[in-house]
C-alpha cells in the first residue's frame, strides 16, 4: 500500500516536470489533493465579525481611518460584551492610576500601610500627605505628583504588574512613573503606531474595573474608596460624562496625553445594570506635526477625540440599556453585578 502511494506522488511529480503546459493548467496542488482524497480549500477569512446592530455601531463609531480607536465593554450582571480593537495596545495614559490605585489598596487590606500613612510628594521641598488624600486627588484630580507618591510606596511600576497579573489580567505593562511619562510624551504616534511601554488593551483595563466592581480582589471599604474617588472625576466632562444622565451614577478615570484621549468607567443602565467600559481613542487630526505646529489643530483635534469618546459612550448606554433579543441565553455568565 504505501509503495503504491508514494508511487502515484512520484508519477505526478514526474507529469509535473515532463509536460509543463498540463501541470499549469490544472496546478500541481490540485493534482496532490486530489491523490491524498481532499478538496481545494478556499483562505480562511479574518474580516471582523459583528453579529448585533449595537456591534455593527460601536465598530462604526469607532472608525479608525483618522486613528486607532479601542472599545471594549461588558454587562456585569449578563455577561455580554462587547469590543473594538479590544486586544490592542493603547497608551493608559492616567487610566493606569486606577491600576496604581488597587495595587495600593491591596496593600492597606494586607496590612503593609495604611490610608492614614503619611508619603512625601516626589518633589523639591514636597509636603507629606496622607494615603487617602494622596489617593483622592490622583483619581479625582489626576494629581501627578500624587500618584508617583502611592506608586514609589508600592515599590514601582513592576510592582503593580505583578499585582495585575495574579489578578489574572493580561494586556497590561506599566513601564514609567508618571514624571518620566509627561517628559518623554510625544515620541511616538499612537495613531498609527504601537508601543507596548505604559500600555494596556481596552479589555484589559474592562476587566481591572469589573473586578473592582464584583470585590474580587480587594476588601468592601478600599473598593468603595476607589470607587467613591473615581464618582468624584473632575477630568474630562466631555467624554463619558457629557454622554450619560446623573442617574447612570458613573464611577470612571479619564487619561491624555500626546494624540490620544480615554475614559474608564462603570455607569449603570435604567434598569441597574452595571456596564464597565474602556474606550481609548488616538489621533482624529491628519498628523501629530499638524496639531504640533497649530494650538488651534491641537484644541480642535482634543475636542474630535472627546467627542468619539462621548458619542461611543452614548451608543452603549442606549445599547445595553435596551432588552437583548438575539436568541442567546446569558442566565448563566459568570458575573454578578450589585
Amino acid at each position: 500500500m504505501g509503495k503504491r502511494f508514494f508511487g502515484r506522488l512520484l508519477a505526478i511529480g514526474t507529469m509535473a516536470l515532463a509536460t509543463p503546459a498540463l501541470a499549469q493548467n490544472l496546478g500541481f496542488e490540485s493534482q496532490f489533493d486530489t491523490v491524498l482524497g481532499t478538496e481545494v480549500r478556499t483562505p480562511q477569512s479574518y474580516d471582523a465579525v459583528y453579529s448585533t446592530p449595537l456591534e455593527r455601531q460601536i465598530a462604526q463609531l469607532a472608525d479608525g481611518s483618522n486613528g486607532r480607536i479601542g472599545v471594549y465593554a461588558i454587562d456585569l450582571a449578563t455577561g455580554r460584551e462587547i469590543g473594538v480593537l479590544a486586544d490592542q495596545r493603547f497608551p493608559m495614559a492616567s487610566t493606569s492610576k486606577v491600576a496604581i490605585a488597587a495595587t495600593f489598596l491591596a496593600g492597606v487590606d494586607a496590612g503593609k500601610w495604611s490610608l492614614t500613612s503619611e508619603f512625601r510628594l516626589p518633589r523639591p521641598g514636597g509636603a507629606y500627605m496622607p494615603a487617602h488624600r494622596h489617593l483622592s486627588l490622583m483619581i479625582s484630580k489626576s494629581c501627578n505628583d500624587c500618584t508617583d507618591a502611592l506608586l514609589n510606596a508600592v515599590g514601582g511600576p513592576r510592582a503593580v504588574n505583578k499585582w495585575m497579573q495574579e489578578a489574572g489580567i493580561e494586556g497590561f505593562q506599566l513601564s514609567r512613573d508618571i514624571a518620566t511619562l509627561i517628559r518623554e510624551d510625544g515620541r511616538i504616534d499612537p495613531a498609527w503606531s504601537v508601543d507596548t511601554k505604559d500600555s494596556a488593551t481596552p479589555r484589559a483595563m474592562g476587566q481591572l474595573l469589573a473586578g473592582i466592581y464584583q470585590g474580587k480582589w480587594l476588601s468592601d471599604y478600599s473598593r468603595r474608596v476607589l470607587l467613591d474617588a473615581m464618582e468624584e472625576t473632575t477630568t474630562g466632562k466631555r467624554r463619558m460624562r457629557s454622554a450619560l444622565p446623573l442617574s447612570a451614577n458613573l464611577a470612571h478615570k479619564t487619561g491624555t496625553l500626546a494624540r490620544t484621549a480615554s475614559d474608564i468607567g462603570i455607569f449603570h443602565t435604567p434598569d441597574g445594570r452595571a456596564i464597565a467600559a474602556a474606550i481609548y481613542v488616538t489621533g482624529q487630526s491628519p498628523s501629530m506635526a499638524i496639531e504640533n505646529g497649530s494650538r488651534g489643530q491641537k484644541l480642535e483635534a482634543r475636542a474630535n477625540r472627546d467627542a468619539r469618546i462621548s458619542t461611543i459612550t452614548q451608543a452603549l448606554y442606549s445599547g445595553f440599556g435596551r432588552p437583548l433579543d438575539e436568541g442567546r441565553n446569558w442566565a448563566n455568565a459568570e458575573y454578578g453585578g450589585e
